[in-house]
């Protein structure tokens, strides 16, 4: 029966509901030593190869403790080492490695930061990261209540942002890359429940890699906003050329406000993503600071505080840009279609005046006409005429009473009638076949 219920599922039911188990809290007791490092993809390299170059990555490391690497398809892994334990993560943009191990139980914070598990992976595989380390952390998990000797030892004089987390634990801080080039935390466990250390201390990682991604954004919108900047200036010129310019201007004036639009589809197509993601890593950031539930300590700013004062301006920044973006490429398409609004104007008033033109040469053609159709009814009626007086001059010479020169003049007008007629007859017939 149990094979028959399985065979009924969907092809992904089991994938599916393993997802959200995919991504377990590290457990963790205090004191603990964690070192956070997460690898940014490679800059020159294309989205589409950034989980292979992560597998990799792993792999290399999983040789050199001879440990076997997880499949090219899986996207976490844990392991435990023996001296140390490993959580590696995949992301859409970068991989995490989260390496723990048991810290001296006495130790102050400028020892224990001094001997954190950085120190069990190689030093050949660390230098591999060669530019593309986005953030890195050591994250000391103390027993007890924060002691200020031992915040001052770990963050030399910083300025400390704190708080009370999660209803049992401490969080401890400076946000600043220290000279061994690594931020720092420090995490009490003061009345915490199983688990909620590791919960806490992922929370914290996540807050801090998630921060630099969405960062990531900034130098863009301030190299974006420069770009905008002349684009929103030549488009100025060229409307202004547009409102007082000649209309013989205006294919110029069309093509250089296209080439702008170009310019602009360009570093959309170029930045949008950067501007999405960042968005996208800035919410995650706020749920991850929702969900510390931090209670003030008197005269410590919160992380959230933090946050909203520093990182929060930067995100504006990013957004103001995106929108900027949005909204010039509305005003080109706008300033496009009045221009090529004006440019059909002028092409229609051209073709009124060609229409006007071939009217008037219709009109002369038809007088025209009219005068040659005459001078033919006089032509073929000389002849006519001519012929019947050739006709009446044979007749008289074979006897028949009969003027010729009288007989040709009265017939004269009845030719010309009877040619006119005929004329007139014929183009009526060749107009209803035309028009048949």
């Amino acid at each position: 029966m149990t094979t028959a219920y399985q065979s009924l599922s969907h092809p992904q039911r089991i994938p599916l509901a393993a997802e959200i188990h995919s991504r377990p809290f590290l457990r963790l007791e205090a004191p603990e030593a964690i070192t956070h490092l997460a690898v940014y993809r490679d800059g020159d390299g294309p989205r589409s190869a950034h989980a292979s170059g992560q597998h990799a990555l792993l792999a290399q490391l999983c040789t050199h403790f001879g440990v076997a690497a997880p499949h090219v398809a899986a996207n976490h892994f844990y392991h435990d080492f023996g001296r140390f334990r490993l959580k590696w993560e995949c992301h859409t943009e970068f991989a995490t490695y989260t390496i723990t191990h048991k810290a001296a139980p006495d130790a102050d914070a400028g020892a224990a930061f001094a001997r954190m598990p950085l120190a069990q992976l190689p030093q050949s595989w660390i230098l591999a990261l060669h530019g593309r380390l986005i953030a890195a952390s050591h994250v000391l998990l103390a027993r007890g209540a924060a002691d200020p000797a031992l915040l001052q030892a770990g963050f030399e004089g910083g300025g400390l942002v704190g708080a009370r987390v999660m209803q049992g634990g401490e969080l401890w801080t400076d946000f600043i890359i220290h000279p061994d080039g690594f931020s720092r935390f420090v995490l009490c466990d003061v009345d915490m429940r199983a688990q909620q250390a590791g919960r806490l201390a992922q929370r914290v990682l996540e807050i801090e890699t998630y921060r630099m991604m969405a960062l990531l954004g900034l130098p863009v919108a301030r190299t974006v906003g420069a770009a905008l900047d002349d684009i929103e200036a030549e488009l100025a010129t060229l409307a202004a050329r547009m409102v007082d310019g000649a209309a013989a201007d205006d294919q110029t004036l069309l093509g250089r406000i296209t080439a702008l639009a170009a310019r602009l589809e360009r570093l959309s197509l170029e930045h949008g993503y950067r501007f999405s993601a960042s968005k996208a890593y800035y919410r995650l950031v706020k749920a991850r600071i929702d969900e510390l539930r931090e209670v003030r300590t008197e005269g410590v700013p919160t992380v959230e505080e933090f946050m909203d004062r520093r990182l929060t301006p930067a995100m504006n920044t990013c957004e103001a840009v995106a929108a900027r973006l949005d909204a010039l490429g509305r005003r080109i398409a706008n300033v496009n279609d009045l221009l090529r609004t004006r440019v059909s104007i002028v092409q229609e008033d051209q073709n009124r005046r060609i229409l006007q033109s071939m009217d008037r040469r219709a009109a002369q053609q038809l007088r025209l006409q009219q005068a040659v159709e005459g001078l033919s009814v006089a032509a073929i009626s000389y002849y006519v005429v001519g012929l019947l007086g050739y006709a009446g001059k044979a007749a008289k010479a074979l006897g028949a009473h009969l003027n010729p020169e009288v007989a040709t003049g009265a017939l004269v007008p009845v030719v010309a009638a009877v040619v006119w007629l005929g004329l007139r007859r014929m183009h009526r017939r060749m107009h209803e076949r035309t028009h048949g």
